[in-house]
């Protein structure tokens, strides 16, 4: 494991506290480390797995500032999309490879080099699947949690979770259901 870290003064280098995009982020990502240290706990995994996955839960989304997304207070020139990359990129440049992966792996429950090809996604060609345990957690407890502002705050159901990812095929639930059954409550 890396060494611990102050996540939220690291999001303050990227985002002006106060702003839209530094409160929804916060918000957003708040929930999303309740949620995935809660499981980690569940699963008794040690303390600096728990804070790992704290730090990852808390930066995941420090990549979407840059990405064209007005609603969220985010005005950069990206695709929503290569939220993920971008942060991967910022968190390596941070001296936080582990974090870094976590950022990369978690849209949706992954995306395989094959489907980056095969739907022309404006991705690099590479699997980008949550491999480690603490991907997964955090992958998983993001899929719980929207960062619209007019669902901040609320937690989805596992059925409406499974109903998003319907749209980009049944293998995508398998592998939340997959999940569910592992971290689910």
């Amino acid at each position: 494991m890396q060494p611990s870290l102050n996540p939220i003064a690291l999001l303050e280098k990227h985002y002006a506290p106060g702003s839209k995009s530094h409160h929804i982020l916060l918000q957003h990502s708040e929930q999303v480390a309740t949620k995935a240290v809660a499981i980690a706990i569940n699963l008794a995994l040690g303390t600096a797995a728990v804070s790992f996955i704290r730090e990852a839960a808390l930066l995941h989304d420090i990549g979407i500032l840059y990405t064209a997304v007005p609603q969220l207070g985010c005005q950069g020139d990206l695709p929503y999309l290569c939220h993920g990359i971008k942060g991967r990129e910022i968190l390596e440049a941070e001296g936080l490879p582990l974090h870094a992966l976590v950022c990369e792996r978690h849209i949706g429950v992954g995306l395989s080099a094959k489907e980056i090809l095969r739907q022309q996604l404006p991705l690099p060609v590479r699997n980008m699947l949550p491999i480690s345990l603490e991907e997964q957690i955090v992958t998983y407890a993001d899929l719980f949690f929207s960062k619209n502002p007019a669902k901040l705050g609320l937690e989805r159901s596992a059925d409406k979770v499974r109903k998003s990812l319907t749209r980009h095929g049944e293998d995508k639930v398998a592998v939340f259901d997959e999940w569910h059954a592992r971290f689910g409550s």
